[in-house]
């Protein structure tokens, strides 16, 4: 069939317009708008927080908030800088300055948590409030990983927890983590967690409580 020129007109200017406008399609999540992956390489410091300060042997599940943080509790308003720490003096200011720096670059947006925890528990991860669907089962239990590495004062129940990106210093061997422990009954707590590593192992050789939460009455 032989169009004529009006009819064609019409016909490429509306497959210009679908084009244009992909609304029309339907919603299409654009590449640029999906927070980037936590590194691979951060995940088993984060395993280490919560073997050691949350798991206890009752544990069955564990609650993770999808996307990193940027503020440093719920009172907070804005990312964390260089005057908070200076004003709050954490670890009595013996915070090496290029491990603080790269702390804050790192927490200035959220980046997206994937299925890369192994700390022998089954986990869910939680997106805007809602339980997101199992992906995940019960991950293999580190070869190091031992049950005298449970928290032996990890709180009775586990909230949600929410994670800060790691902020590394220039050598490597210093690793800074803040975690929240946000609980359906108003309580709760955030932790700044300093590590060190000797050889290729992590430890946590102190920690700062930012905020404390009591349950709701």
């Amino acid at each position: 069939m032989r169009m004529t020129l009006p009819l064609a007109h019409l016909l490429l200017t509306s497959f210009v317009l679908v084009l244009a406008d992909p609304a029309g399609a339907g919603p299409v999540e654009r590449a640029e708008d999906r927070p980037e992956p936590v590194p691979p390489e951060e995940y088993t410091l984060y395993d280490q927080v919560i073997q050691t300060k949350f798991l206890t042997s009752r544990t069955s599940l564990v609650m993770i908030e999808r996307l990193t943080v940027t503020r440093l509790g719920p009172e907070e308003r804005n990312p964390p800088d260089r005057a908070y720490f200076d004003e709050n003096r954490f670890f009595e200011g013996r915070l090496e300055p290029d491990l603080v720096a790269d702390f804050l670059l790192k927490t200035r947006r959220p980046f997206r948590l994937e299925a890369k925890f192994h700390f022998g528990v089954p986990y869910r991860f939680v997106s805007d409030g809602e339980l997101e669907e199992p992906e995940v089962s019960l991950g293999p239990i580190p070869a190091e990983f031992s049950p005298t590495d449970l928290a032996q004062d990890a709180p009775p129940t586990i909230g949600i927890l929410e994670f800060s990106r790691v902020g590394f210093n220039r050598r490597e061997d210093q690793a800074l983590i803040y975690v929240g422990d946000n609980r359906p009954d108003g309580s709760g707590a955030g932790l700044l967690v300093l590590l060190h590593r000797r050889g290729r192992v992590w430890t946590i050789v102190n920690t700062e409580v930012l905020w404390v939460a009591r349950r709701e009455e």
